[in-house]
């Protein structure tokens, strides 16, 4: 969005709606990653749940299932039932704590929680930044989803080489990668606040899909950090 868009957009959208959009997102988003924890806790602290899960053919359902969740989601949100895409994003979150349930098997706890505060306070002050930014992001936005497709293929390459230096600098670009996709995005959804006025369901709708976005860049700056900081076990 240009500077003249962006004045036109401020002169039609109140700041109480962009406000209100954004809680809406967020407490989405927030509540994700609380049961996405809670999940992985539950699964982390049972030995006959991991055994379930780990050691049976079921790994492989809950390893795809989010992607197909995030796949149906992004497809079928304009044709979905708020209550619909609502349960979708709860089943992926609780889901996807079945998987990241194994960082508790990794990595020490002490050093998860450091980690995760970390990538906390990153992620704060670059939704801040997207928030509060005159700037048109829209080229940095093309400019890291070049940059994601280049790290998803380092990444694959590197199952391959297993090299710790590829591994190494794939972390450290994930971690530039996603906190700025994070500005970015949080600018988009700010942009998006318009759709307050089209009706509680459509908001509804799109608030789910931004805190969709919001949740996996945070968990894969999460990620990334851990991989970098984390001490293992």
């Amino acid at each position: 969005m240009n500077m003249q868009a962006h004045n036109a957009f401020s002169q039609v959208i109140s700041a109480d709606a962009i406000r209100t959009y954004v809680q809406r997102v967020y407490a989405y988003m927030v509540g994700g990653l609380l049961l996405t924890t809670a999940s992985a806790v539950i699964v982390a602290s049972s030995p006959t749940i991991q055994q379930a899960i780990f050691d049976t053919p079921l790994f492989w359902v809950v390893l795809f299932a989010p992607l197909g969740m995030v796949l149906f989601l992004s497809a079928r949100i304009d044709k979905m039932q708020p209550s619909t895409a609502a349960a979708t994003f709860i089943a992926y979150a609780l889901t996807n704590g079945l998987t990241f349930s194994a960082i508790f098997l990794v990595y020490e706890l002490g050093s998860i929680f450091q980690v995760f505060f970390i990538a906390a306070g990153m992620y704060l002050a670059a939704a801040v930044y997207g928030y509060t930014t005159k700037r048109d992001l829209t080229g940095m936005g093309s400019f890291l989803f070049m940059g994601l497709v280049g790290l998803i293929i380092a990444s694959i390459v590197n199952i391959f080489l297993d090299s710790s230096v590829l591994e190494f600098a794939a972390s450290v670009i994930g971690v530039l990668i996603f906190t700025g996709l994070t500005a970015y995005e949080m600018s988009q959804i700010k942009e998006q606040a318009i759709v307050m006025y089209a009706g509680e369901g459509l908001a509804h709708k799109r608030a789910i899909i931004g805190a969709l976005s919001l949740y996996l860049n945070f968990i894969n700056l999460f990620l990334y950090l851990l991989r970098l900081f984390g001490s293992r076990d």
